[in-house]
C-alpha cells in the first residue's frame, strides 16, 4: 500500500514535516554532539556530513514499497525550532511490520516532545499504513530511549547481550514492540481518562 501523508503531521505542540535544505544547521546542532552520537552507529557528524544526511532525508517522505522509510523533522509550533527527528521504516509488507526510530536534541529533552511526536507517528503507522506491529531498538545503556518505548506502551521483547561489536566494545541491545490492537486500546483508554 502506497502512502504519502499530507504534511505537516500535527500534534498539540509540534509539526512533523519533511526535512528541507534549510535544516542543516539545526541537524548539526544535535548530530554533531558526542553525547548524541554515543548510541548511534555514526560518530558525531560534521556540518558537511549533516548536509548530506539532510539531502537524503528530503526525499524520504512516503512509502511505495517494503524497505521505504519516512524520516521527518520534529519542529515546535511555538517558535519553529527543530528539536529532533523521527523515522519509520516499512520492514515487511507481508507481515505488516515497521521499525520506529528517533534522535532528539538533548537541550530539548524532558519536555514530552519525544512522546508526543512518536505517538503521532505510531498513529500514522497503525492507521494510515495499516501496520500490524511496530518495533524499536536501542542500546541497553540508553535509558531515555527505552523509557520512551515504555511510555509508548511498548513491551521489551528481547535483550541481546554482547551480540555484536559496537564502537570498540560489546553491544547490548533492547528490542521493544507494540501491536496495532494494543496501541488502539491504549489510545482509547487515554481518550476516556
Amino acid at each position: 500500500m502506497a502512502l504519502y501523508p499530507a504534511y505537516p503531521l500535527m500534534t498539540s505542540r509540534l509539526f512533523l514535516r519533511p526535512f528541507t535544505r534549510g535544516d542543516v544547521d539545526a541537524v548539526h546542532s544535535y548530530r554533531g554532539r558526542d553525547d548524541v552520537a554515543r548510541y548511534l552507529y555514526d560518530a558525531p557528524l560534521s556540518r558537511d556530513e549533516c548536509a548530506l544526511a539532510v539531502q537524503r532525508r528530503v526525499s524520504q517522505t512516503g512509502f511505495a514499497e517494503e524497505g521505504d522509510r519516512l524520516v521527518l523533522a520534529v519542529e515546535t509550533q511555538a517558535d519553529a525550532t527543530v528539536v529532533g527527528e523521527l523515522s519509520l521504516i516499512w520492514r515487511s509488507a507481508e507481515a505488516r511490520q515497521g521499525e520506529l526510530g528517533w534522535i532528539f536534541h538533548p537541550d530539548h529533552q524532558g519536555r514530552g516532545y519525544a512522546t508526543e511526536a512518536t505517538s503521532r507517528l505510531l498513529d500514522l503507522a497503525f492507521h494510515d499504513l495499516d501496520l500490524h506491529r511496530v518495533y524499536a531498538r536501542c542500546d541497553a545503556r540508553n535509558m531515555p530511549s527505552w523509557r520512551l518505548m515504555e511510555r509508548l506502551g511498548m513491551r521489551r521483547e528481547a535483550h541481546f547481550r554482547e551480540h555484536g561489536l559496537f564502537k570498540g566494545g560489546w553491544d547490548e541491545e533492547f528490542y521493544y514492540a507494540i501491536l496495532r490492537r494494543e496501541w488502539g486500546a491504549m489510545r482509547q483508554s487515554t481518550r476516556h481518562s
